[in-house]
């Protein structure tokens, strides 16, 4: 056992003899602060704590709130899991600790997912003043189907996991939300557009709510393109369509495919795996196609 995890357990049988500590998510704006709501700006004033990112992104937010500052946790992803015993501890102490992030609901593609799971396994009460998500608003800003999505939040960054989750999208019927960084948001459109084929129709949700908001759609295709002529700036929501009915494909069709990826430069396994997902077809069934090329 580790030391954070024993302090853990001690904090909690603190907490079980009595603690009536309440853990609030308050969503905060993506953008533009006006989005801030009254509830959001009562539950921070009334916090005993706030866990937060970046204390003077929060700092800046508070005051702008016209809210006094109370004790400020700094629960990032490096410090999340070693943040949670603190916070048990606050909440076996019966404070209300509030838990925001730069920008967004708490939980999605940002911390707030362990401090959760942790109070919600002790009993403690979890509340949610929800808000702002850059992921809703750029679905339903999209114009492609809203009625049933997956999100996937930001993708692997290399390797069998990438090509992986890239297959997998590849035969995903529900519309795909995705979250990229501009610096990545290339080779991002490059193998996305390899997976799931040039035709696809995308939209590029950029700096959504703020000053340069800016949607833009086309295909993938159309999307590298725009790429290679316009430097991407600011966060990026992805939507992405969801596949097609599944055509029953050939031998043919699956040799000359995965064929196509290995000459583009994947590793065989990738390149079964994404041509597997992208034609609906078993993993064995591509596998022994390209051996026999």
């Amino acid at each position: 056992m580790t030391e954070s995890s024993a302090d853990l357990e001690s904090v909690v049988a603190m907490g079980a003899t009595g603690g009536t500590g309440t853990l609030v998510l308050v969503a905060t704006p993506i953008g533009n602060l006006g989005d801030l709501s009254p509830r959001a700006v009562a539950e921070l004033g009334r916090a005993d704590a706030i866990a937060c990112e970046d204390t003077r992104r929060t700092g800046r937010l508070m005051a702008h709130a016209g809210v006094d500052r109370p004790k400020l946790l700094v629960v990032n992803d490096h410090t999340e899991e070693s943040a949670v015993a603190e916070v048990m501890k606050r909440l076996g102490w019966g404070e209300r600790v509030a838990v925001v992030t730069d920008a967004g609901m708490p939980g999605i593609s940002d911390p707030g997912e362990r401090l959760v799971a942790a109070a919600a396994a002790h009993g403690y009460t979890v509340e949610v003043v929800p808000g702002p998500s850059a992921a809703v608003a750029g679905l339903v800003a999209s114009g492609l189907p809203t009625g049933r999505f997956v999100f996937e939040g930001f993708l692997p960054r290399k390797g069998s996991g990438r090509a992986e989750r890239l297959a997998e999208l590849a035969g995903e019927r529900r519309t795909i939300v995705l979250y990229e960084a501009p610096h990545r948001l290339a080779r991002t459109l490059d193998d996305l557009t390899a997976a799931l084929g040039p035709e696809r129709r995308v939209v590029l949700a950029r700096e959504l709510t703020k000053l340069h908001e800016e949607l833009w759609r086309g295909t993938l295709g159309g999307a590298v393109e725009r790429c290679d002529e316009v430097e991407p700036r600011g966060e990026y929501v992805l939507v992405v369509d969801g596949a097609p009915e599944p055509v029953a494909a050939t031998d043919d069709d699956l040799g000359a495919a995965v064929s196509a990826e290995i000459a583009a430069g994947r590793s065989t396994r990738d390149a079964v795996t994404v041509v597997a997902g992208r034609f609906g077809a078993s993993r064995r069934r591509v596998y022994d196609l390209a051996n026999r090329r």
